[in-house]
């Protein structure tokens, strides 16, 4: 038989961050324009399934159309790359303002195949936690509330009671 084990190195645990490594010298203009898309952004719906777990959950798509239009609209984009280390993939977002100010935050992956597809499944999950971390947007929690109207406690897609 065969013995397809493939044997993963350890991940890097840790990496030097300076101020200027996360963040542009000002931010000003990139906070106030954030914290006026954010008064705007009303989280992301839960419109994917997850058949393992059998939940609800926003998929990239729906992160991604639930705030670029609203990040547009204050001048802020969004960009994301990837770099694969040893078992996991590393995801950086940077949201960038068009005055050229900008923020950035890197989330670490691991891979739970050492394939295309365990690197496709990691980035794409960093890609959708690390664009929701960054403009703070959530997961509306809205299954079986919207048929019932029960939509009392529900802020911003968290349950305040």
């Amino acid at each position: 038989m065969e013995d397809n084990t493939v044997e993963v190195a350890a991940v890097p645990q840790t990496e030097v961050i300076t101020p200027t490594s996360w963040k542009s010298d000002d931010i000003k203009e990139l906070a106030t324009a954030l914290a006026q898309a954010q008064g705007e952004l009303d989280g992301a719906s839960k419109k994917s399934t997850n058949p393992f777990f059998k939940s609800g959950y926003a998929d990239l798509h729906e992160v991604i159309s639930s705030t670029f239009p609203i990040l547009s609209k204050y001048g802020l984009s969004v960009s994301q790359g990837n770099e694969i280390i040893p078992g996991a993939v590393c995801v950086t977002t940077t949201l960038l303002h068009k005055s050229g100010q900008w923020l950035r935050s890197k989330i670490k992956v691991p891979m739970s195949k050492v394939d295309a597809q365990g690197v496709g499944s990691a980035t794409t999950y960093g890609r959708r936690y690390g664009l929701a971390a960054m403009v703070g947007v959530a997961q509306k929690d809205d299954d079986g509330n919207s048929i019932s109207g029960q939509t009392r406690g529900l802020t911003r897609g968290v349950n305040v009671n």
